[in-house]
């Protein structure tokens, strides 16, 4: 029997997914750029081909380990499941990586990760209207909070010449309403499985997507050598294989929408990361961005004075 949820916890979880995601993001401007390794020893990675490497080489370390420490049967999942589990991979993971991937290459950093991170409104939109009940004050508040932090945090207010290309601004909003659908798909199904199984189905889903987009021939084409298939492993437990674990486990404790909008850590992390690793300055603009995140964190955990019945709740997706 499955404990109870613990808020804290919960919190935890998805600030370690988010740390997760901030180191990836940077390993992922080097390995687009060729120029993690001194000389450019690490030529660059095709957006592609990184997208489905991450998911493809997590599947291939998790599934021996739980292989052993599990017998076979305890990975099964019934065929209604398969479903569920098919579509969060799919319109879920693999969409809202390379749809993020390919709004960098369009337009910008900036643009791609203050449109991803409108997630929360369409997360709490979707609790409105599966409910029915009117959010709380504090909790419109602190979505509108999160997603001006993250605004504020990446350059995207107060910046100037924006590139807004059609094609970048469509993939970035698609890719929000993917994680918006793996944030409540992934918290129906949570509430019955553990999330060491959800993740393992998960990766099944979006490597065999990926095999069927991109064959494993085409891989093969590209002709990296060991430094590139290095690379794309270490990325792959870093922004796939770590940061899923913690961030399913996460939501086995919040509902969607307070964890939506803890992941708005992830540009925060990404933003101090940069500063450390690479010597860029916050301006006084992200910093105040910063602690916009943060006080929407804050707000969101808050106990909700309302009344019970008016607290939203995501049923699961049938």
């Amino acid at each position: 029997m499955k404990a109870g949820p613990h808020p804290l916890r919960g919190y935890l979880y998805i600030a370690g997914a988010a740390l997760f995601w901030g180191i990836a993001a940077t390993l992922g401007r080097a390995a687009f750029t060729g120029r993690l390794l001194p000389g450019g020893a690490l030529r660059s990675i095709d957006p592609l081909i990184l997208s489905q490497s991450r998911t493809t080489l997590s599947l291939m370390v998790l599934l021996p380990v739980l292989l052993i420490r599990r017998r076979g049967r305890a990975l099964r999942v019934p065929g209604r499941d398969l479903v569920r589990f098919l579509l969060l991979g799919v319109l879920g993971v693999a969409a809202s990586n390379y749809l993020y991937y390919l709004a960098i290459q369009r337009t910008n950093v900036a643009i791609a990760i203050i449109l991803q991170y409108t997630a929360p409104v369409w997360v709490l939109l979707y609790a409105v209207l599966r409910s029915g009940a009117r959010p709380s004050w504090r909790r419109s508040a602190a979505v509108g909070l999160a997603v001006l932090g993250c605004a504020l945090a990446v350059g995207f207010v107060g910046s100037r010449g924006l590139t807004l290309d059609p094609i970048g601004v469509s993939a970035a909003l698609l890719a929000a309403f993917s994680f918006a659908f793996y944030n409540v798909g992934g918290h129906s199904v949570l509430a019955r499985y553990d999330r060491w199984k959800v993740l393992l189905w998960v990766l099944v889903s979006a490597s065999a997507f990926w095999m069927f987009v991109n064959p494993p021939w085409k891989v093969m084409a590209a002709h990296y050598g060991r430094e590139q298939w290095g690379f794309m492993l270490m990325f792959s437990l870093v922004s796939v294989l770590g940061p899923f674990s913690c961030y399913f486990a996460g939501l086995q404790h919040l509902e969607p929408t307070r964890a939506v909008v803890a992941s708005c850590l992830e540009p925060v992390f990404s933003i101090v990361i940069a500063a450390i690793a690479l010597g860029e300055l916050l301006r006084p603009l992200q910093t105040l961005g910063i602690v916009v995140v943060l006080v929407a964190i804050v707000l969101i955990q808050l106990p909700e004075r309302a009344a019970r019945e008016e607290e939203l709740v995501i049923e699961p997706i049938e």
